[in-house]
């Protein structure tokens, strides 16, 4: 399917809800460009955190009364980023239904024109090989009906808007909408460096598994990418093209950080016989997105 194409207009406002590690990357990397920028936190506590880093920011906690919800004053700017975590390591089940209302809401508001959704490669579970955009997903592997869901609700803002273009031809604000999925692999960066995960010193799983990751300034790249791009919206893979086994890439962190060389569960070899890999091809392709930080093994040797 083609991507249409719309008028891509000046962004004066983004809220960014749930606003953490890479949250606050975005929001200080947009505030530098003299866009205004409203995050949200779950709590009071993690609110007020942000303000104190010169981030405007306010409580929004999910679910709520979707009345509630409406009249919250995320729903007032112009571009929405949901960097929400779907928690599945705490046990929550309710993603999507957060999701979903986030985007009742800004349907609701009629003041958003694009959405963003940060979702994630795990979608991908089940699967191997190369994976793209348009793979046929395994919807009985973990975490991806739940993750589908998501991604749908948020597409269904394009499609919604899409029908109300029809209705009032003459509204070009609103066939302007668009809605964006960015599946991230897994994120590294400041405070993040791969090589911290060994200090515990686990047994690594799966050693023959390629990495797929991304830096923090290449996820933010890609985000400001799909704010400022006059596609109509789609699914793109957020992932480097650094394609090293996960043995080679984390025995590679603990040599940065002058650790003791990582223990893997060597068992488990014969499973990745066909290693899963993220394809960032459509992502380069339609973004013109030029990575910083695309191969993530120089990123390690220079301590960056």
């Amino acid at each position: 399917m083609t991507n249409k194409v719309v008028k891509n207009n000046e962004i004066s406002s983004v809220g960014i809800i749930g606003c953490g590690w890479l949250g606050s990357a975005l929001a200080y990397q947009l505030k530098k460009q003299g866009v205004a920028v409203l995050a949200t936190r779950s709590n009071s506590d993690n609110a007020e955190q942000l303000k104190s880093q010169g981030i405007e920011a306010e409580v929004l906690s999910l679910p709520a009364e979707q009345a509630l919800v409406n009249t919250h004053a995320i729903f007032k700017q112009q571009c929405l980023v949901i960097a929400i975590t779907p928690q599945f390591r705490q046990g929550r089940v309710d993603y999507a239904d957060k999701i979903q209302q986030l985007v009742e809401s800004a349907k609701e508001g009629n003041c958003v024109e694009q959405i963003v959704l940060l979702s994630s490669s795990a979608i991908y579970n089940g699967l191997s090989g190369q994976v793209k955009e348009d793979s046929t997903l395994d919807m009985s592997a973990d975490k991806v009906s739940v993750l589908n869901q998501a991604e749908q609700a948020v597409l269904n803002f394009n499609s919604h808007c899409s029908n109300e273009s029809r209705l009032n031809a003459l509204n070009d604000d609103v066939g302007n909408k668009k809605a964006y999925v960015l599946r991230l692999s897994g994120l590294v960066g400041p405070k993040r460096h791969p090589g911290k995960f060994l200090l515990n010193g686990r047994l690594l799983k799966s050693p023959q598994a390629i990495v797929n990751l991304i830096h923090q300034q290449d996820a933010v790249g890609l985000i400001q990418a799909l704010l400022q791009s006059a596609i109509c919206g789609g699914i793109f893979n957020g992932v480097s093209s650094t394609q090293v086994t996960k043995k080679q890439y984390y025995q590679a962190a603990a040599s940065a950080l002058q650790l003791p060389s990582p223990t893997f569960d060597e068992s488990e070899l014969s499973a990745e016989s066909d290693p899963k890999v993220v394809s960032s091809e459509k992502t380069q392709a339609e973004l013109a997105y030029a990575f910083v930080y695309d191969d993530l093994l120089t990123w390690l040797e220079q301590g960056e």
